[in-house]
């Protein structure tokens, strides 16, 4: 361990990075876990509180607009009512292989309708949720999703969901990254780490 004790206090400073190492994780895996359920939520529970804040109010809100761009509370007369986040979907099917859900499923708890959605259409029945992130249809013929076609989407938000969906997936990796930093801690440099190893091996 690494210290300088102040002259005039008398009193022992730690280096950086025993403090950070003299952090708390409690329990890192839990902490992991509760932090993909909810940002920041990991980082509270390990007493983070601040952190905890800044992750939630960061990635939270960057998620619900990518989410409203995508959404449509109303049919114009030519395309009917798409719903809402309709660019949050779980989809496997041959014609729409949604990779973005990769990213998108890691934050959390609000990407669970989209599974729950995909299983109900997936085996012919209505979805529990409406079109609130439902599988759009491939086209009209398509009995594995819900109206309107994913064509039809795309032709009335045009960029909005494009733009909602890269939003939406960046919002996941941050939380993504805020996993991390509940499972391992804080990242710091470890200089001293490493110069102590250097003098063991010397």
């Amino acid at each position: 361990m690494s210290e300088s004790v102040d002259i005039k206090t008398g009193e022992v400073e730690l280096s950086e990075y025993d403090q950070v190492c003299g952090i708390d994780l409690r329990n890192p895996v839990y902490a992991g876990f509760l932090t993909w359920l909810i940002p920041g939520l990991g980082q509270w529970y390990q007493g983070r509180r601040a952190k905890a804040i800044i992750f939630f109010l960061c990635i939270v809100p960057a998620f619900v607009v990518g989410c409203l761009m995508c959404s449509d509370w109303g049919g114009d007369g030519e395309v009917e009512n798409i719903g809402i986040a309709r660019n949050v979907y779980f989809s496997w099917r041959q014609q729409d292989q949604r990779l973005f859900f990769i990213p998108q499923a890691c934050i959390g708890m609000a990407a669970i309708p989209s599974i729950i959605q995909a299983l109900w259409t997936s085996s012919g029945e209505s979805p529990p949720f409406g079109r609130f992130m439902a599988p759009p249809q491939i086209d009209d013929m398509d009995k594995t999703g819900v109206a309107p076609t994913l064509t039809d989407i795309s032709k009335k938000l045009h960029f909005l969901f494009e733009l909602g969906t890269y939003i939406t997936v960046i919002a996941g990796l941050m939380n993504l990254l805020a996993i991390f930093d509940a499972v391992d801690g804080p990242l710091v440099y470890r200089q001293e780490e490493q110069n102590k190893k250097k003098e063991q091996k010397t």
